[in-house]
């Protein structure tokens, strides 16, 4: 791999808004030279796009094997919130995934976690102080402060919430902000406090409201939670305003493709080419100040090769000047990352998830997964008391939840929830937003303990059990990720992702899915390790009424 070249295309300069012939002379890494040709060629150089806000421990990868996957995908750079190993390890853990990232040619620009642990309703295993805030920030390859989830405590000033703003604010650095359904007053009371960006909008609507306000909107396609339909339209009008995100990808999904997708799927809706590359390729840059050049003479030599404008596939993937993909192919290296890990659990019995009850039948407050989305809808139902016990019901849809708290001994917490699906078996993990201790969903108390048993054999993992067979995929770093080769682990995520389909399920995603109904801070009914949870109210409610 050699950082000092030339290269022909027709070059796409977003910025002027125009196309022409050139070719690029890149030295030492640096583009040097831009010279406009008299012929026309048969492929484009453009800026690499940009994830403008992804959890890169939800790919189940260390960040040197994300990069791997993702610069196949023309993807250059990401803003990467490191919250969730920072609920698992604190500080410690976004320092590993800033050493981490660093091993690899490929822009992370990490962010200091603002709201560790996300409440006080749950049990995380570390907490991120103000004082850690302000450290972290001062460190050159933190760019931001994370999203602001606590958008209570903005609205009510709580001051440590306002302090770790206040510290960003300070040097310069942004605000990143997390307010689902916030609107009006209290969500121009939460922008004017410095919040900058969101991208939890899931309705045009919503969204508009906080444009007008003068807030950046992030259009979300990950996993589990997709709001690019809703949303896109917007990007006619507010161009400058709009940029293009995953949140949460898991490895299967970033094998298939990236931030790549949403530009194919926008340029498929007839929406301006300039107007499009500017949300996938300008805005982060300029928004967080990424060092990502955006093929511009004195800029690093970041920039892909696409063979056409429709079908937009991706040819080569240039950082500073190496190239890291071709022709489908990665080029960084596979190396196996070091583990470090927050885990101390026992094993569990079928008894630990029974949920007794009195009478002829119960009635249970229950949580309605709702594909694509990261909201839940609550509502009440009967079922039969047999031998003092409640039990799952196929006939119903509605299956036990359980969260086992995996950093202290703790009795476990149980609910219900419909649209699983599941006839028979059970699925757990330990990814599990925010605090991410183990959650499962099952038909049976034995097959929900196999599964949650075979999570903490590993000190982390996703897992199926099926007619009494378990199948995991391990992951022993932080519980969140594992440290081997990223094509394999998206292979065997893949085959547990079929294995939990065979289960029954009808949802895109099970295992994402199931990683938000632990989520508190997204309403309407989650469930943590302490209980069950009304994200309206924001308190406690029974399970069994």
């Amino acid at each position: 791999m050699t950082n000092s070249f030339r290269i022909s295309g027709n070059l796409i300069d977003i910025l002027q808004q125009k196309i022409y012939p050139a070719t690029v002379t890149v030295e030492n890494g640096i583009i040097a030279r831009i010279t406009e040709d008299a012929t026309t060629y048969e492929q484009y150089l453009l800026p690499g796009f940009i994830d403008a806000h992804v959890h890169v421990e939800s790919s189940m990868l260390t960040p040197s094997q994300f990069a791997r996957l993702a610069v196949v995908h023309g993807t250059v750079a990401t803003v990467s919130d490191p919250h969730e190993i920072a609920n698992v390890l604190g500080v410690k853990g976004v320092e590993y995934m800033l050493d981490n990232g660093k091993t690899v040619p490929f822009k992370f620009c990490f962010g200091a976690p603002s709201c560790v642990p996300a409440t006080i309703f749950e049990t995380a295993g570390a907490e991120v102080t103000v004082a850690d805030v302000e450290a972290l920030l001062q460190k050159p390859e933190v760019l931001y402060l994370t999203e602001m989830m606590n958008f209570p405590g903005v609205l009510h000033e709580q001051p440590d919430v306002m302090a770790k703003i206040a510290a960003a604010k300070r040097i310069g650095k942004p605000v990143d902000g997390h307010a689902p359904g916030l609107r009006g007053h209290d969500a121009k009371k939460y922008i004017a406090a410095g919040i900058s960006t969101d991208h939890e909008c899931f309705t045009a609507e919503e969204a508009l409201d906080k444009l007008h306000y003068g807030m950046h909107i992030l259009i979300r396609e990950g996993s589990a939670a997709r709001n690019f339909d809703a949303l896109i339209h917007l990007l006619n009008d507010y161009p400058e305003k709009i940029m293009f995100c995953s949140d949460d990808k898991h490895p299967d999904n970033l094998v298939e493709g990236h931030i790549n997708v949403l530009v194919k799927r926008a340029l498929a809706l007839k929406i301006d080419l300039f107007k499009v590359l500017r949300a996938a390729c300008v805005n982060p840059v300029l928004h967080y100040k990424i060092p990502s050049g955006l093929l511009r003479v004195g800029d690093p030599a970041d920039f892909i090769v696409a063979d056409n404008l429709d079908q937009f596939n991706i040819v080569a993937t240039y950082i500073n000047g190496i190239a890291v993909a071709q022709h489908g192919e990665t080029r960084i290296p596979s190396v196996i990352a070091p583990v470090i890990n927050n885990f101390d659990c026992a094993p569990k019995s079928s008894s630990d998830f029974r949920i007794t009850a009195s009478g002829v039948t119960a009635n249970i407050k229950v949580i309605e997964a709702l594909g694509g989305q990261l909201i839940t809808n609550s509502f009440t139902e009967t079922l039969p008391v047999v031998d003092d016990q409640l039990f799952s019901s196929t006939e119903k849809d509605i299956l036990k939840l359980a969260v086992v708290n995996r950093y202290n001994p703790a009795p476990v917490a149980l609910g219900f929830i419909r649209n699983f699906g599941f006839k028979q078996g059970a699925i757990a993990s330990s990814v599990a937003h925010d605090s991410h201790n183990i959650i499962a969903v099952g038909v049976d108390d034995e097959s929900i303990a196999q599964a949650v048993n075979a999570v903490i054999a590993h000190k982390g993992g996703v897992s199926v059990v099926d007619n009494g067979e378990v199948s995991v995929l391990p992951l022993p770093v932080a519980g969140l990720m594992s440290n081997l080769d990223g094509y394999e682990v998206a292979a065997r995520y893949s085959e547990l992702d079929k294995a939990a389909k065979a289960l029954g399920s009808k949802l895109d995603a099970p295992f994402m899915t199931l990683s938000f109904m632990a989520l508190l801070v997204i309403p309407h009914l989650k469930l943590s390790d302490k209980g069950l949870f009304d994200g309206d109210t924001f308190s406690f409610t029974a399970a069994v009424l």
